[in-house]
């Protein structure tokens, strides 16, 4: 790649038009550093708010372009948003999420070598955008990730940015400390965080669908990975997903069928060769009866702090 990296930042908007001005001009008041923002696209997936308003008020932008249509859902827009962009990194933001000024910057530092995958830190929100947590939180969400564009048209089309964490267990990935998003958690976001089991059960189809989709590549593998480290990728990603179902099973109060998964677990971590640490903490989570994972209430629920 001649000159410095083009990053275009995709924003995925379905009925988030209040939200929406702030993550486009995040986006725009980029501080300036090694990259060139080459673009920055709104997917307007089947908005019935003031979503194509705000979109107006920056139609004069020759950076910003906007895509209308019908609805098609969370992992069809986040598929088109690699398949429209045209940089060779994308940046992709929720509507209801926006950019730290520093963030492409402090990005564009870590795009080389082999890196294909970068994933930061983020400061959690509420819906009026003040603090819920004192502290960072990790990321490895959908405003939290870059990815080169070539690298992530191999795993298209996908259902969640879970997809695209495959770059990182290849060895392609790198982890900043750095908060460069943040997340905003309201009334109306997408994740369930509350209802017993959900947000657990929904990942663990994610995983499966992304363990298969690698399965499949393991005859035809694509330039960041060979046939062999699909295969234990693919292992990975099973074994999440066992997980998965084991705390969804303890926060339903299942006990016995969280424990009737924990040897297919075991299985899966060994055939990948994953660190033994989270199977053991899910095989105490049994044991103790306790889930591992605090079910987060709405902020419009009692007791939300």
């Amino acid at each position: 790649m001649n000159g410095p990296p083009r990053v275009s930042c995709v924003i995925l908007c379905h009925n988030y038009g209040r939200y929406l001005d702030r993550a486009i001009t995040s986006c725009l008041e980029q501080e300036p550093g090694d990259f060139v923002l080459h673009e920055v696209i709104v997917i307007d997936d089947g908005s019935a708010d003031e979503t194509e308003e705000v979109c107006l008020r920056h139609e004069g932008n020759d950076k910003v372009k906007v895509i209308r249509r019908d609805q098609q859902g969370f992992g069809q827009t986040l598929t088109d948003a690699f398949l429209v962009s045209s940089g060779d990194w994308v940046a992709p933001l929720d509507a209801d999420d926006w950019f730290h000024p520093s963030k492409l910057r402090t990005c564009a530092e870590a795009m080389t070598g082999e890196t294909l995958f970068i994933e930061h830190w983020e400061h959690v929100v509420d819906s009026d955008g003040d603090p819920m947590l004192e502290e960072p939180h990790p990321g490895g969400n959908t405003s939290t990730l870059v990815v080169h564009r070539d690298a992530a048209l191999s795993l298209l089309p996908v259902s969640n940015e879970i997809f695209f964490h495959a770059l990182r267990e290849a060895g392609r990935g790198i982890a900043l400390g750095d908060p460069l998003t943040f997340y905003r958690v309201h009334p109306r976001s997408m994740t369930d965080r509350g209802t017993p089991g959900v947000s657990q059960d929904y990942r663990s189809e994610v995983c499966v669908a992304l363990s298969d989709r690698l399965r499949a590549m393991y005859w035809n593998p694509p330039a960041w990975a060979s046939g062999r480290r699909l295969r234990r990728i693919s292992w990975h990603f099973r074994t999440l997903a066992f997980g998965h179902k084991v705390e969804s099973a303890m926060q339903r109060e299942k006990r016995l069928s969280a424990m009737l998964l924990i040897p297919g677990m075991l299985m899966g971590t060994l055939r990948s060769r994953d660190a033994i640490a989270p199977w053991l903490r899910s095989l105490c989570s049994t044991v103790a009866g306790r889930p591992l994972v605090r079910l987060t209430p709405s902020p419009e629920q009692p007791g939300h702090s």
